[in-house]
């Protein structure tokens, strides 16, 4: 059993959205702030109707509601022209035939035989009188969530359901969540607690009862109540120090757990993240449900650590479905990049459903990863065009790099357009920096998607019109159409000589040296203190303004 399709309406970030998985492995990889954690809070709460870890009939808020669905129902308001209160909404497709009464035609779709259900989050109709009157008041200033109710619904006509009767069940694990009590966790020590069977709680319960009750038989505290009762002439009675017999849980909160004889609030957050999630997927509800979700597994880890956890949830979890989010290119590369969700704008793409997919899966690095999560990416050949197009940067912008901005350049060799694949669907803003290599006819041919009439709002390819030919004394058929005869172009021989360490009397000698040293070169030209002009294709990709 497995979660074939999610649709989410105005849940928090989310004003529209969906996405597919696939029944086992499934890796959301996208920026902060991109809706990784909503999608699988969204997912537990329709499944579980937790939210936060509490039952959500009792914790709805307004801030459950995508904003921009708020204000707009506000300003309607405001206007006189009311709109009816939005509601959040979530629907879940299973994946093959689970249970016959799920399946039907109420789904946002129409589509009849399809097995899922609906959660809402809305306003109940029995309230429909009292809330006219508010607004003929004009007495509503907020979403009303006092009226609002929270309910599921399968896509089997006429058909309430309770999220007991949904066969699906998913397991949360967020390892990252510190919540601390009295020096222990709270989050551990609710997991061992539920590790344990009924015989072991009672067991735990006795033993706390008689460590109390040695405490006050104990020979010194014995001497300290009498000294006590001998100075209380006010009160009737004995007046004694004793420990909190609490009630039958008070162990919980009085125990501290310690991982080798150190209590867990003083270990590393590494270990700590480590332990809770092992511990959590021994849960004998992690081993009863169906859908593992699990919160950026790497949080304070070391690659070996990572790669240990990473091994176990592979290994143990391979038959269940597992939905994970992380940063980690270490992640997506150890759990399977044919199971890359790649989140951005409110959009998802799979690497799997590529056209370039089996080159993504073959390259080192997954710099794909990169390109999803920076603000604005900048693609270039090599390491030269690197060094140079950050200098450019630097230069343009005050001394900050690029990445400070969020700008991240991108060695991507010649796959530019392997990349612009994922640009173009994720709507990521992309400038690819290039040479014309003396043929600019064949250039615009190789990007005629992303140029002239096929041009991308998010997608510039920058590169100089102008050809200067080739050097035909030069023995290799020298190309001036390069980056470092192009930067040569702009600036001085006297210039580049001061900043390489180089003599050379002409031209063509530097730029020989400079086509035989290209990292060489752009470094020097990286860390030097004179400024040097760039063509102006750098420039355009560089600019704020695109």
């Amino acid at each position: 059993m497995a979660i074939r399709k999610v649709k989410i309406w105005n849940f928090k970030g989310f004003r529209e959205f969906e996405t597919e998985f696939n029944p086992g492995m499934n890796i959301l990889v996208g920026d902060n702030e991109s809706g990784k954690s909503t999608i699988l809070e969204a997912i537990h709460l329709a499944l579980t109707g937790v939210y936060c870890g509490r039952g959500i009939r009792n914790e709805i808020s307004p801030y459950l509601i995508n904003a921009s669905a708020r204000k707009e129902y506000i300003e309607s308001l405001e206007s006189g022209s009311p709109l009816a209160p939005p509601e959040m909404k979530i629907e879940i497709y299973f994946s093959g035939s689970i249970d016959p009464s799920f399946e039907g035609d109420m789904n946002s779709e129409k589509q009849d035989k399809v097995e899922g259900f609906s959660f809402t989050i809305g306003f109940a109709k029995q309230y429909q009188e009292e809330y006219e009157r508010l607004i003929e008041l004009k007495d509503i200033h907020s979403l009303p969530t006092e009226y609002y109710v929270a309910s599921w619904r399968s896509f089997a006509r006429d058909h309430d359901i309770t999220t007991r009767t949904i066969p699906i069940k998913s397991f949360f694990i967020d390892s990252s969540n510190y919540r601390y009590q009295n020096g222990s966790d709270v989050y551990i020590s609710r997991i061992v607690k539920d590790l344990l069977e009924p015989n072991d709680v009672i067991s735990i319960s006795q033993a706390h009862r008689r460590m109390i009750e040695s405490f006050s038989k104990d020979p010194a505290i014995t001497n300290i109540n009498k000294k006590i009762s001998e100075e209380s002439t006010i009160v009737d009675g004995d007046v004694s120090l004793s420990a909190d017999q609490g009630n039958k849980n008070a162990w919980e909160s009085s125990l501290v757990t310690q991982i080798a004889g150190i209590p867990f609030s003083y270990i590393g957050k590494g270990a700590q993240c480590i332990v809770k999630t092992e511990l959590a997927l021994s849960h004998k509800k992690a081993n009863d449900a169906n859908v593992i979700l699990l919160e950026e597994p790497e949080s304070h880890l070391s690659f070996s650590r990572l790669n240990e956890l990473t091994s176990v949830i592979a290994d143990k979890y391979g038959e269940k479905q597992i939905i994970v989010s992380t940063h980690s290119s270490f992640v997506a590369n150890k759990l399977g990049l044919s199971n890359l969700i790649l989140l951005r704008n409110g959009k998802t793409t799979r690497i799997s459903s590529l056209p370039s997919a089996d080159f993504f899966k073959k390259m080192p690095g997954y710099d794909t990863l990169r390109l999803v999560l920076c603000k604005k990416a900048i693609l270039v050949e090599g390491a030269s065009d690197e060094l140079v197009i950050q200098r450019a940067y630097m230069d343009l912008h005050n001394g900050k790099l690029p990445i400070e901005d969020g700008v991240d350049v991108i060695s991507v060799g010649l796959a530019f357009l392997r990349f612009l694949e994922i640009a173009e669907r994720l709507s990521i803003p992309v400038c690819v920096v290039t040479d014309n290599d003396g043929n600019v006819d064949a250039l615009k041919k190789k990007y005629k998607d992303y140029i002239g009439p096929q041009k991308k709002p998010t997608i510039d390819i920058c590169f100089d019109e102008v050809v200067d030919g080739i050097d035909a004394d030069d023995h290799e058929g020298y190309n001036y159409n390069t980056l470092e005869p192009k930067m040569l172009k702009e600036n001085s021989l006297a210039l580049f000589n001061e900043i390489f360490g180089t003599k050379y009397s002409t031209d063509k000698k530097l730029r020989q040296y400079m086509k035989g040293s290209k990292t060489e070169c752009a470094l020097a030209i990286f860390n030097s203190d004179k400024r040097i002009k760039y063509p102006g294709y750098i420039l355009k990709a560089i600019s704020d303004e695109q």
